[in-house]
C-alpha cells in the first residue's frame, strides 16, 4: 500500500477546499442552532442563492465581479427574511419544515428549464472566476513543503482559494467569538434555553431571532462562493439537502455552540472520508481485502463513517470537543 500517497492527500484534505466551503456553512448553522436553537435545514439554499447571484451578476449581466458578490450575500440575506417572517413566531419545528422545503424549491428553480437563459438549467454556470484569479498574488506553480517524506503541495490556484477560505474562516470565527461575549450573544444562548423567559424579560424575541437567522445565512453563503470559485462552476445539483446534513454533521461532531467546534468537524469529516477510502482502494487494489472491488469502496466508506458518527451520538452526544449542555433544544 502506498502510504506516503494516502497520508498525503489526508493532510491536503484537512485543510482542502471542502474543508473549507464545509466550514463556512457549518459556522453559520453554528449560529442558527447552536447558538439560537433555531433548527434551520435549508443552509444549502443560502449557498446557491450566493453562488448563483454572483455566476448570473458577472456571466448574464455583465457586471464586475465585486458587484456579484455583494449581489450574492444580499440575496442571502433576503432569504432569510423572507423564511424568517412567517415562520420564527411559530414553533422551532416549523422552521425546518419551511427552510428544507424551501431550499429544494430554489434548487429546482436553479435547474427549471423556464429559466434556463438565466440559471441555464442543470448546466450550470462557469467563467465568472475570472475576476478573482485574476487577483491572485501567486504566480503559476505550486506551493508547499515536504513533511518528511509526505509532499504537501497546492497548485497557485487552489493555494489562493485556501488564502482566501481560511482568512474567511478565521474572520467569521473571531466575529462569532466577539459575538458570543457580547449582551446580543447571552441573549441569543438565553433564547435557547427558555425564550419565553428572555420574553418575560422585555426582549424582542423575533428581532433576536431574525438577526441571528440572517447572520447564520449570510456566513453560510460565502460557502457557496468558495464552491463556485474554487471549481469555477456553478450547478443546482450541488445544493441539495445532503449539504445541509453534512454541515450539521460537522457542528454536531466538532462541538455545537463552540467557536473552532464546526472548523474541527469539519476537517475530521474530510479527513475520515479520504482516509477511509484511499485505504480501502488500495487494500482492495493490492489482494488485501478481497470480499469487494474498488466500485463498492465508496459505499462503504459512508458506511462506516456513519457508524462511527452514530457511536459518537450514543457515547458522546455533545461531539469531540462540544458540552452536553449546549445542544438541548426545547422545540416549542
Amino acid at each position: 500500500m502506498d502510504w506516503i500517497t494516502i497520508i498525503s492527500t489526508t493532510l491536503k484534505a484537512a485543510v482542502g477546499v471542502e474543508t473549507v466551503l464545509y466550514a463556512l456553512a457549518a459556522i453559520g448553522i453554528n449560529i442558527q442552532f447552536g447558538y439560537t436553537g433555531l433548527l434551520n435545514f435549508g443552509q444549502a439554499a443560502f449557498m446557491g442563492v450566493a453562488g448563483y447571484g454572483l455566476a448570473v451578476t458577472v456571466v448574464v449581466i455583465g457586471l464586475p465581479f465585486w458587484v456579484g458578490v455583494v449581489v450574492g450575500v444580499v440575496a442571502a440575506a433576503i432569504l432569510a427574511l423572507l423564511l424568517g417572517i412567517p415562520t420564527l413566531q411559530l414553533r422551532a419545528d416549523y422552521l425546518a419544515i419551511v427552510t428544507i422545503a424551501a431550499a429544494e424549491i430554489v434548487r429546482l428553480v436553479f435547474r427549471s428549464v423556464a429559466f434556463k437563459d438565466v440559471f441555464t438549467g442543470s448546466d450550470g454556470h462557469r467563467g465568472f472566476s475570472d475576476g478573482f484569479y485574476a487577483l491572485n498574488p501567486y504566480s503559476a506553480g505550486e506551493y508547499g513543503f515536504n513533511l518528511g517524506p509526505v509532499p504537501l503541495f497546492f497548485n497557485h490556484r487552489v493555494l489562493w482559494v485556501l488564502t482566501v477560505g481560511w482568512v474567511l474562516i478565521a474572520l467569521c470565527c473571531v466575529l462569532v467569538y466577539l459575538l458570543m461575549k457580547s449582551p446580543w450573544g447571552r441573549v441569543l444562548k438565553a433564547i435557547r434555553e427558555d425564550e419565553d423567559a428572555v420574553r418575560s424579560l422585555g426582549k424582542n424575541v423575533f428581532s433576536y431571532k431574525m438577526q441571528s437567522l440572517v447572520l447564520g445565512g449570510v456566513v453560510g453563503s460565502l460557502g457557496g462562493f468558495i464552491y463556485g470559485l474554487a471549481y469555477a462552476s456553478i450547478q443546482p445539483d450541488v445544493f441539495g439537502t445532503e449539504t445541509t446534513f453534512y454541515a450539521y454533521t460537522m457542528v454536531i461532531l466538532g462541538g455545537a455552540a463552540r467557536v473552532l467546534g464546526p472548523v474541527l468537524g469539519a476537517s475530521i469529516f474530510w479527513v475520515l472520508l479520504v482516509l477511509i477510502y484511499n485505504t480501502l482502494t488500495d487494500a482492495v487494489g493490492a489482494g488485501i481485502i478481497t470480499f469487494m472491488d474498488t466500485n463498492q469502496v465508496g459505499a462503504v466508506r459512508w458506511i462506516l463513517v456513519g457508524l462511527g458518527l452514530i457511536l459518537l451520538l450514543i457515547f458522546r452526544p455533545q461531539g469531540i470537543f462540544g458540552d452536553k449542555r449546549e445542544i438541548a433544544i426545547d422545540a416549542r
